[in-house]
């Protein structure tokens, strides 16, 4: 099967382009610039009618079927590919890998950083701009106290291998950084892993696709 996956650079769909070159299958990155409104352009919107990235489109070139949503994804091509081992198929750790996920990607995501980075799309009144981004960072430093001691003494997130759950923490370890705070001397727990993530091949890569800092 050959995947196109609609993402925009260092958006949460980081994670699932992280996943598909760890697959090592074969693959298309398409580039949808947040900051330039190419995921509000109607070429897009026919994709994805949400108008919001990532996107996978799989299956036959002229019918294919399209998934959204980050850990929908991750999900859909550890279990299609299991032999890479990136999702656990044990039941216990398998809830476990889609508590994170689910966590990650509405508490942390969507209380927490994008009310720091887009308090307009809360609420369309400037002067209370300010005030959404004081909560939405108390939200994500709550997140990052949260995360830091469950990571003690982990060599990955899930036990002792790589899966698609480390790949989603590196995105919200680098918009924490981009939020100002210091990752890398508050959490040293968190930051040993990211940096076992980061020095994986396939994420080396990736980065360097999207052309993006992580620090």
């Amino acid at each position: 099967m050959t995947y196109r996956l609609f993402y925009s650079p260092g958006a949460c769909s980081l994670a699932p382009h992280i996943v598909l070159e760890e697959l090592g299958v074969p693959y298309e990155g398409v580039r949808v610039v947040i900051a330039e409104g190419m995921n509000q352009k109607p070429e897009y919107l026919a994709v994805n009618p949400r108008g919001r990235v990532p996107a996978l489109a799989y299956g036959p070139a002229d019918s294919p079927r399209i998934l959204t949503e980050a850990s929908a994804i991750m999900i859909f091509l550890a279990r299609s590919h299991p032999e890479a081992g990136l999702l656990p198929t044990e039941a216990e750790s398998l809830a476990r890998g889609v508590e994170w996920m689910s966590w990650l990607g509405s508490i942390v995501h969507q209380t927490g950083v994008r009310l720091v980075l887009r308090p307009d799309r809360f609420i369309a009144d400037p002067a209370a701009h300010d005030a959404l981004k004081a909560r939405g960072r108390e939200t994500a430093r709550a997140a990052f106290a949260d995360i830091e001691p469950r990571l003690a003494g982990q060599q990955w997130l899930l036990g002792d291998r790589f899966s698609v759950v480390d790949a989603y923490l590196l995105v919200f370890f680098r918009w924490g950084n981009r939020l100002g705070f210091a990752m890398r001397q508050d959490y040293p727990n968190y930051t040993a892993i990211m940096d076992r993530v980061r020095a994986r091949p396939a994420v080396q890569r990736v980065v360097a696709d999207e052309g993006i800092d992580i620090e």
